[in-house]
């Protein structure tokens, strides 16, 4: 069995080239170091299948209150309260199930008609042209807009909410994320918290300012404001940025399977699958931070506890021990459970949501844009470390 360090493949979560197209070390890394140990940023990573999932689902083990990015769990920084996606029980399982009633399926369930509405606003002044750019003119603006409306945040401050938003990711290229840059966005939702209070609506906003619930400590409360402006931060920054890489993914990777694509475009039954697809095959967020609270062993290796450990989704979503010719993408793919949404505890409360985007916006897409390619000398991925996708992509019709 090999184990942690007896192969010279190199990991770099910052590395622009890798980044571009990680696929070839993340096979090597199943292969050879199934349990990958980086010196130079003091972490471990593992990449088959079945470690990411039992890592995943581990979080007494591996846990998220430290953060669950790199830089986050090196830094030390102390994690705001309400940070759902950074917690650790009891806290995070009373602030999950607060916000999961926010997002119930008859809820979700029920904004298809607008989502549609939104999508046909963005892309019917489209149709005619010789192309376009796929993120900028399509896939920022729908999430934006479907969460903004969700939120309560007026339509003229959507764009700017989700800017603010996105900027918290960027990193330099090839550079880790500045640690004080990771919850910059709460105090942008002062104004309407301020506002809502005087004017309750029917959106999450308002939801979240008069709920009541149990504390940890057994207490009847309502959020407190720190608490509710780290809320709205992380549902604002959830629900912007992984969808919107994820259309430009099935963009790209539809562009570079037109077969598979002309049979969607014909069997629109087709659509829902072609989006799970894409997900296991181009995940947004390639990686998983967790902080490791005790040792744990993984190919016969021992991870010391107080470590940082990388789950690689992405790695695991292409690992054929799971899926067969999982390098291949196929549209036929029988169902199996991809890791694109995580696992266990901290599974994507707004899983259900991105999904039907996901759906609705292929859908509407190939209605108005059967036959499209990708213009991949001017494509540029967006410099993160935490999700992986394209900040420009420039598409052409035919």
């Amino acid at each position: 069995m090999t184990g942690v360090t007896t192969s010279d493949v190199s990991y770099d979560p910052y590395d622009v080239a890798i980044n571009a197209d990680p696929y070839p070390v993340f096979r090597r890394l199943r292969e050879e170091a199934p349990l990958y140990r980086n010196e130079q940023y003091d972490f471990f990573a593992v990449s088959r299948y079945d470690d990411v999932e039992r890592g995943l689902r581990d979080r007494d083990t591996f846990i998220s209150g430290r953060g669950g990015i790199l830089e986050l769990i090196k830094s030390g920084l102390e994690i705001p309260a309400g940070t759902v996606i950074f917690e650790d029980p009891p806290t995070h399982t009373m602030h999950r199930a607060l916000l999961s009633r926010m997002f119930t399926p008859r809820r979700v369930a029920s904004l298809e008609p607008e989502i549609r509405s939104i999508c046909a606003e963005a892309l019917d002044p489209l149709v005619g042209s010789d192309g376009f750019d796929l993120i900028r003119d399509f896939g920022a603006v729908m999430p934006m807009r479907v969460i903004g409306r969700l939120l309560g945040i007026p339509e003229q401050d959507q764009e700017a909410i989700r800017d603010r938003s996105d900027a918290t990711l960027r990193t330099e290229a090839g550079k880790p994320m500045e640690q004080h840059d990771a919850f910059a966005t709460g105090e942008m939702f002062a104004e309407y918290i301020d506002w809502r209070a005087e004017h309750p609506s029917d959106d999450i906003m308002t939801e979240l300012m008069t709920a009541e619930f149990d504390d940890e400590t057994g207490t009847r409360r309502r959020l407190t404001r720190d608490e509710l402006l780290t809320y709205l931060s992380v549902v604002a920054g959830a629900g912007n940025e992984t969808t919107t890489r994820l259309i430009g993914w099935m963009g790209t990777v539809l562009a570079d399977h037109p077969d598979q694509r002309r049979q969607v475009v014909d069997d629109r039954a087709l659509v829902a699958d072609t989006v799970e697809e894409v997900l296991r095959f181009e995940p947004p967020a390639p990686h998983v931070g967790r902080y490791v609270a005790r040792d744990a062993e993984f190919q016969g290796e021992t991870v010391p506890e107080g470590s940082a450990m990388l789950f690689l989704v992405g790695a695991a979503n292409r690992d054929e021990r799971r899926f067969e010719r999982g390098d291949a993408f196929d549209i036929h793919r029988p169902s199996m459970s991809h890791l694109s949404f995580g696992y266990g505890a901290h599974f994507c409360l707004g899983a259900a949501l991105a999904r039907l985007e996901g759906r609705i916006a292929l859908d509407e897409l190939l209605t108005r844009f059967p036959e499209w390619d990708v213009v991949r000398e001017q494509a540029r991925i967006s410099p993160t470390s935490t999700v992986r996708g394209w900040e420009t992509l420039p598409i052409v019709l035919p």
